[in-house]
């Protein structure tokens, strides 16, 4: 097998990631998984997309991560990698699609408006 490259995106987080096999080692930006995202939680959602199609230690994985926070990074490499597994076993894709992995979430920052405070909230007006 070949290296399969991907690219995940969320919010302004962009992730490209290199699946290839190996023995389950994931590296980010030159960091190991639990290194680069402590918590628990952005590790399970990194992991999401190999739990789901039983393939947990059957793939080495490089991803090259950049912009946004960090739950935005980790849901743009889960993209990404969902991507990848489809392209690797396309009947991957029937345990993904449910879980909702092979969207692209489109929600973005609303950008500020000229004359207000925020995004939405107004200067508070007064009447004298």
């Amino acid at each position: 097998m070949e290296v399969v490259h991907k690219i995940g995106r969320r919010k302004t987080a962009v992730a490209r990631v290199y699946v290839s096999e190996g023995k389950g080692n994931i590296t980010i930006n030159k960091k190991d998984l639990k290194e680069y995202f402590t918590t628990a939680t952005l590790q399970y959602k990194v992991k999401q997309p190999f739990a789901l199609t039983d393939t947990e230690d059957s793939y080495d994985v490089k991803v090259n991560v950049y912009g946004g926070g960090i739950t935005g990074q980790a849901e743009a490499v889960r993209l990404a990698l969902s991507r990848a597994m489809c392209e690797i076993n396309e009947e991957n894709r029937a345990a993904l699609k449910p879980e909702g992995l092979l969207t692209r979430d489109p929600r973005m920052v609303e950008r500020k408006k000229f004359g207000q405070k925020k995004a939405r909230k107004k200067f508070q007006f007064s009447k004298r």
